[in-house]
């Protein structure tokens, strides 16, 4: 599969399962706000490793809740999305978000802000 087709693939796939998690029963899955940050499809379309971030929750619980659900999502993906093989999926949480945070609250203990360092690079 070419570069550009699995790119493709990969964005709607985040997109199908972002629609599909709002309508997830578990509770685990259903009482925090979950979303998925990216997903890649491996090029034989067998695997899928979905990366997920959420508010409110813990990480673990989640994603025992979305392995819970796993049939329902990948049934729901194959229903929306028209491909000859459903993927497999895997999930992972993604802290990025969580990084991005601290790194910018060590910059404001720092007393960098997001002005000031415009300012020191237009010095």
């Amino acid at each position: 599969m070419n570069k550009f087709r699995q790119m493709r693939v990969n964005e709607a796939a985040r997109e199908t399962l972002s629609e599909i998690l709002r309508t997830v029963k578990d509770p685990r899955v259903s009482s925090s706000f979950v979303t998925i940050t990216n997903v890649n499809v491996s090029r034989d379309m067998k695997f899928a490793k979905v990366y997920f971030s959420s508010i409110g929750g813990e990480p673990k619980e989640i994603k025992k809740g979305l392995y819970s659900a796993q049939g329902y999502i990948r049934s729901s993906l194959a229903e929306r999305l028209n491909l000859r093989i459903t993927p497999e999926l895997t999930f992972e949480y993604d802290d990025s978000a969580e990084k991005g945070a601290r790194i910018e609250s060590v910059l404001k203990s720092l007393g960098m802000t997001g002005e000031e360092e415009k300012d020191e690079q237009n010095s």
